[in-house]
């Protein structure tokens, strides 16, 4: 018999309940580690709290590392300020071309099945808490209200990329316990409804900040950030400007502006900031880091099991650039097992994966090329240099013009150029702290945590809020808070508008915010993607219309035998 797409991948799920051996401090610390069903696995607290830990591991996995396809790579592929440099060209596994967005291209069928997979888990998890007796809680009601927000939470925050993505979706609220092929669309605005009650139940019942019982576990700060963004998606920027202003104004959350944590006087790069600050190892969860809103915990030990891949994914392949204009090794790097590996410590090895525009490494800076911090060396790296002392270009910086009239002239610019060097953000790494593969420095592998939410997104969220109620001057507030921090000039009230606020977004957010929510909650995905994709082999990612949805998996659309599932339009 056949069944569903969603019904193949949640068959498996529905005993999904993780047994760990502890809870609380440890909490992250955890591994699910066998699968139990719900009836036996969720008559305790601990076990409901491991279900709620099984959860936090799956969208780590799936979303924050390299191991499904991570959202560090679709946070900026396809969209105005990245693709992929690695493999520019269509046919890859990646998004540098709208043309390769077919029903049955892989991304499509991942992002699909791993999000209603985690939205099943939920499911299974919310069932369970609900049957449960609230005498088993240590807080009582109030308790099992919390760990039923935390579940909530996350199926709306899954829903909230589905629905971005595909549009009309399957709205499930209960576990799927059975074959099922008469799955349904449910229309783009009956999903956010069931979003914007599961925030509105998480912001009413999560802890307040602080009040977690471990780092990584969600509060109400994040939920009133995505009830806001929810709210604009519905046209309801009022509503959603109460909705943030609760997270802005509720809590002590207030933007790092001085130094801290384990980076103080010990500048590798020579230089650094409050903004560099922000992404040293450890520094993430320090009770004085009043901007971290919800944290993915990475930092639980060096396999590679806890780590997070953005030093592999952001960054040129600098290390394959070979020779010196004299014909010398171009890097030496560190010295390990008695060679040099040919690898910095510094940059590890990235892949140039993701690759940025011209947008993020050049144009949004002209206005602040040298007073906004996000742009100062230490942050946005733009200078390489030889690194051989047996060839006289030793420390020079590199410069393919040197190889001009050479024995060894470049032959393939646009390599050099989208491959070999361009400018790298360093919030995605993690200089001399590289603790795995230290043969290749790490192998781009860091173990520091990773921002799911910073305040400085919800300040940037309510300002777009601002403007759909026609309160620039409130808006530009807003964002200049931001701009404050990083040194740069304040926007005015007559400038702003949703592109300054996207670009801002850009300089503030770039690797971080998922890009595509963002183009397409604004109505900017189109227009931006043609105007500032500049992929030389895909310009403007051969963006269409129709591609402001993806497609729905034609396996959803083959074995939902039941029920009409219609295709989105132009595929």
């Amino acid at each position: 018999m056949r069944t569903s797409i969603i019904k193949k991948l949640v068959i498996g799920f529905v005993f999904f309940s993780a047994v760990l051996s502890s809870c609380s401090e440890a909490f992250l610390d955890e591994k699910p580690l066998d699968f139990l069903s719900p009836e036996n696995a969720y008559t305790t607290e601990t076990g409901i709290e491991q279900g709620i830990t099984a959860i936090q591991n799956r969208i780590r996995f799936v979303y924050y590392t390299y191991g499904s396809f991570g959202t560090m790579n679709w946070a900026t592929h396809g969209s105005d300020v990245g693709f992929n440099g690695e493999t520019p060209d269509r046919g890859s596994r990646y998004l540098n071309s709208y043309r390769d967005l077919t029903p049955t291209f892989t991304p499509v069928v991942d992002h699909w099945v791993r999000g209603f997979e985690i939205i099943q888990w939920a499911n299974v998890l919310i069932d369970g808490i609900k049957k449960a007796d609230a005498t088993i809680f240590t807080q009582g009601e109030a308790g099992k209200n919390a760990y039923l927000a935390e579940a909530r939470f996350f199926r709306a925050f899954i829903y909230r990329h589905l629905v971005s993505t595909y549009g009309d979706i399957p709205l499930l609220d209960e576990p799927t316990t059975k074959a099922k092929t008469d799955y349904v669309r449910a229309p783009v605005a009956e999903i956010h409804k069931f979003m914007e009650e599961d925030f509105k139940f998480a912001a009413a019942n999560l802890p307040k900040p602080g009040e977690e019982s471990a780092p990584g576990r969600v509060t109400q700060g994040p939920a009133w950030h995505y009830l806001a963004e929810t709210y604009l998606e519905m046209g309801n920027a009022q509503e959603a400007v109460t909705a943030a202003s609760h997270a802005v104004n509720d809590y002590d959350y207030a933007l790092m502006t001085e130094r801290f944590g384990n980076r103080l006087g010990t500048d590798i790069l020579g230089s650094g900031d409050a903004y560099f600050d922000l992404f040293g190892y450890t520094n993430h969860n320090l009770p004085n880091n009043t901007e971290a809103m919800w944290v993915i915990q990475v930092e639980r030990g060096t396999s590679d099991e806890t780590t997070i891949n953005s030093a592999y994914i952001y960054g040129p392949r600098y290390f394959d650039i070979a020779l010196t204009p004299d014909g010398k090794k171009a890097t030496l790097g560190t010295f390990y097992g008695g060679k040099y590996t040919g690898i910095s410590d510094t940059l590890s090895r990235p892949c140039a994966n993701g690759r940025g525009t011209n947008l993020v490494h050049y144009y949004i800076w002209k206005d602040n090329w040298d007073n906004d911090i996000r742009n100062a060396e230490h942050n946005l790296r733009r200078n390489y240099y030889y690194d051989n002392p047996e060839s006289a270009y030793d420390g020079h910086k590199i410069d393919f013009k040197l190889y001009e009239g050479t024995p060894y002239p470049r032959t393939n610019p646009l390599d050099d150029t989208i491959r070999l060097m361009f400018p790298t953000f360093m919030k995605f790494h993690d200089p001399c702290n590289y603790t795995v593969q230290l043969p290749r420095a790490g192998s781009g592998n860091t173990h520091k945590d990773w921002y799911a939410l910073r305040f400085a997104e919800t300040l940037l969220l309510r300002a777009e809020a601002y403007l759909g109620v026609n309160r620039p001057d409130l808006a530009a507030a807003d964002v200049n808070v931001v701009r404050a921090r990083a040194n740069a000039k304040p926007v005015s009230a007559s400038t702003i508008d949703i592109d300054y606020i996207l670009d801002e977004r850009a300089r503030e957010l770039y690797g971080e915010e998922w890009r595509l929510i963002a183009l397409r909650r604004t109505g900017k995905l189109i227009e931006r993607v043609r105007k500032y994709n500049d992929n030389p082999l895909c310009p403007g990612a051969h963006i269409e219309e129709h591609n402001f949805r993806w497609p729905i998996p034609q396996t959803q659309i083959d074995l939902n035998i039941d029920a009409e599932f219609p295709q989105n339009p132009g595929y």
